[in-house]
């Protein structure tokens, strides 16, 4: 095995130059740190990466926690890439860490993340709550940025999007279009994302006067499978429903199916609705109306905090971010279409 007393022997110069140069310093002569990389090249040396991370309090990485039940979809794909494209824009490495399937998971997650000092930790929390995020990041100097989950006491440190609002503006559109028997697929139990659109679902049919039908609401956890078995529950309960939104677009195209087997045309006989805008969302047939998640900007938000935080700079609090509701073909007007446009209350007008 190579070692750096080899790289120094083959340089010219001392071990200690080798390490001064590895770890950065500018006190260097710039011909030796030329000749201290030709040397590391032609020996193929691999140096220590957390040996010099101990030495130095900077491993020019940022982790990254996620949950492996989201690794399975779109959503994840966009998540990690965006994720990892601008992480190498800012040049620094992308480290992934599954937070698994529980609390205690999650923070050993963190841990080792924190014993390979890494400089950053971004978390997609799926069990850590606001007390523990909260304490995580005042125990910590490094920073702790939280994506998809409001911290109303650290704004600097987490980015999201408005997911109850969102929904809440989305199902409206639906009645503004005459629907008023709306059925709703939720989300997985316990995800604030799916929280959150169902208090939006239930916000805008309270808001319109329109009564909520527990049998119009299902259960669903993200996936295809999940969206077809929620639509075939819904189904079965024979309470009708012109209109039926999916928390998102995978289950969308699972109920879709459902539908289809059932003999009910999408949208000739239920209109659909969704959220995140996958990419498949636009080609599906038909295309999907849908809520479009900012997941690259709240990445790229996500990212310019912490290395602001990094280079010495000061962070604001940043605001919510906003969906926007991508119309296609996927919604018709409802039966009840002539008693909206009568009473003038079209989407985002009431």
């Amino acid at each position: 095995m190579i070692t750096m007393q080899d790289v120094a022997i083959k340089a010219g110069v001392s071990k200690s130059t080798v390490s001064r140069v590895l770890a950065g310093n500018s006190y260097v002569k710039e011909t030796t740190r030329q000749r201290v990389f030709q040397a590391i090249e032609e020996s193929g040396y691999r140096p220590n990466l957390l040996a010099r991370s101990l030495a130095t309090k900077n491993s020019q990485s940022i982790g990254l926690i996620v949950t492996n039940t989201l690794f399975n979809g779109p959503y994840f794909s966009e998540l990690l890439y965006q994720t990892a494209k601008m992480t190498e824009n800012y040049g620094r490495q992308l480290i992934l860490v599954d937070g698994k399937h529980s609390v205690d998971s999650e923070l050993e997650s963190i841990q080792f993340l924190l014993d390979r000092r890494c400089d950053a930790i971004i978390i997609y929390p799926s069990f850590l709550g606001e007390k523990e995020l909260m304490s995580l990041i005042a125990r910590h100097d490094i920073p702790f940025l939280v994506i998809n989950r409001d911290l109303p006491h650290a704004r600097e440190h987490c980015v999201f999007a408005d997911h109850q609002r969102d929904a809440c503006e989305a199902v409206d559109y639906l009645i503004g279009h005459g629907h008023r028997d709306i059925a709703f697929i939720t989300g997985a139990g316990g995800s604030p994302t799916a929280a959150a659109r169902d208090k939006g679902y239930r916000q805008a049919l309270g808001a319109a006067g329109i009564p909520i039908n527990e049998s119009l609401v299902a259960a669903g956890h993200w996936s295809l499978d999940s969206g077809f078995n929620a639509c075939a529950t819904l189904l079965r309960r024979a309470a009708p429903f012109s209109a039926l939104v999916c928390g998102n677009d995978d289950m969308a195209i699972g109920a879709a199916r459902a539908l289809r087997e059932r003999g009910k045309a999408v949208p000739g006989d239920v209109s659909l609705l969704s959220f995140d805008d996958i990419p498949v969302a636009s080609y599906f047939n038909p295309p999907l109306t849908t809520v479009h998640v900012p997941v690259a900007q709240m990445i790229k938000s996500a990212l310019e905090q912490v290395v602001n935080v990094l280079d010495g700079n000061s962070v604001s609090p940043l605001k919510p971010f906003r969906g926007k509701l991508m119309v296609r073909d996927s919604v018709i007007a409802g039966p009840f279409a002539a008693v909206s446009r009568a009473n003038k209350t079209p989407a985002g007008h009431r």
